[in-house]
């Protein structure tokens, strides 16, 4: 434990990197993947569970957050860590995205964002400062500037100008953000597809001197091909001695290939969401229970697995849960994909010591070729 936040490299293999970040509450050893926890919970999971699959920080969402229970009462009731039963690292994300693509009606102008709540309607606005103010008040350790995220594919001029907007933002965010021992603040670097855009909002962040830097406004529908060569081009443009961490991705390979190019820290709703409709993540690639394959088929997902739901309970009875609607079934597969993902980052990290990443990374999507046990 330490009194500061801090980043400190542990090994490279090529642009891949092993490290640690030091907080109060506890060290996150990366790569990591933060499973989402939008409203405060993990969504079919105990918190327990998730700290028991190997999750060092879980992430937290400020517009959910404000608009339910309200981020002062949150405070009243202790912080979010307290409220939640989570003792360990939590960043939050800004809010800024589900603005944009959750809000009715909103208006965006230099002084922030005006809005209208998908719940009830009622008008609320965000500046940067408030965006701070609330994940102040919600106690979280990683903080994220308020930016505009710009759907794709959009005229070059639309990127730019919300390009150039979020970086005063990250301005606004830093000096609201002040000194806050301990915790940190991360830029986020914006410019859609544009490369120039890209490399311009980073070394623009990077002269900031934040405790970290992300890559936001990519894995919004974009071919793959388009998201690696932007990170391509994004990271060596940020400081190699700080976090980097990638917003919203991804599926497996999506996380193999962005640690290949430099990448630190990854959330998606991915394995929570897909465990809740039916899909299992597992070493021979997507499952997909509904399928009547399953039906009468005594095997388990996967029998080398250490994680209960994946080794103890049958396809069939999985089956069975899916099809019938039971929550369990829910429970069971985010409780599958969750240990799947844990179990891919903590391999990535081993690799990355062992100097042997590429050929690691070359076995896992071998396995993954290879697919799933044939049908009984």
């Amino acid at each position: 434990m330490t009194d500061a936040f801090s980043f400190h490299l542990l090994a490279r293999d090529g642009e891949a990197r092993r490290g640690e970040i030091s907080t109060p509450r506890g060290a996150i050893r990366t790569p990591a993947f933060m499973p989402v926890g939008t409203g405060g919970t993990v969504k079919a999971m105990y918190l327990d569970q998730v700290r028991a699959l190997g999750s060092d920080i879980i992430l937290g969402n400020t517009y959910h957050l404000m608009l339910r229970p309200g981020a002062e009462r949150v405070a009243r009731l202790g912080g979010l860590h307290e409220f939640a039963r989570w003792p360990y690292p939590i960043l939050t994300d800004s809010g800024g995205f589900q603005v944009m693509s959750l809000s009715a009606l909103r208006k965006i102008t230099e002084k922030g964002v005006t809005f209208r709540s998908h719940v009830d309607g009622q008008v609320f606005d965000m500046s940067p400062e408030r965006s701070i103010e609330i994940q102040g008040l919600l106690d979280s350790d990683i903080q994220m500037q308020l930016d505009e995220c710009v759907a794709l594919p959009a005229d070059e001029k639309e990127i730019a100008r919300a390009m150039e907007l979020s970086l005063r933002w990250a301005e606004r965010c830093k000096t609201a953000f002040g000194d806050q021992p301990g915790k940190a603040m991360f830029g986020i670097v914006q410019g859609g597809d544009d490369l120039k855009l890209r490399e311009r909002s980073a070394s623009a962040l990077a002269a900031m001197d934040l405790k970290g830097y992300a890559v936001g406004g990519l894995a919004v529908g974009e071919p793959q091909g388009v998201m690696l060569e932007v990170l391509a081009a994004t990271c060596p443009a940020l400081p190699s001695d700080k976090p980097r961490y990638l917003m919203g991705v991804g599926t497996p390979d999506d996380i193999l290939r962005s640690v290949e190019r430099g990448v630190d820290m990854f959330d998606c709703v991915m394995p929570t969401r897909a465990g809740r409709h039916g899909l299992a993540f597992t070493r021979r690639g997507k499952i997909n229970l509904k399928n009547a394959r399953h039906a009468e088929d005594p095997r388990p997902l996967d029998e080398e697995s250490d994680c209960p739901a994946t080794r103890d309970y049958s396809r069939a009875y999985l089956h069975h849960l899916v099809k019938s609607g039971e929550a369990l079934g829910g429970m069971l597969l985010t409780w599958n994909n969750l240990a799947y993902y844990q179990g891919l980052m903590a391999d990535i990290r081993a690799a990355i010591e062992a100097g042997r990443f590429a050929e690691r990374a070359g076995e896992i999507r071998e396995e993954w070729m290879r697919g799933d046990v044939p049908a009984l």
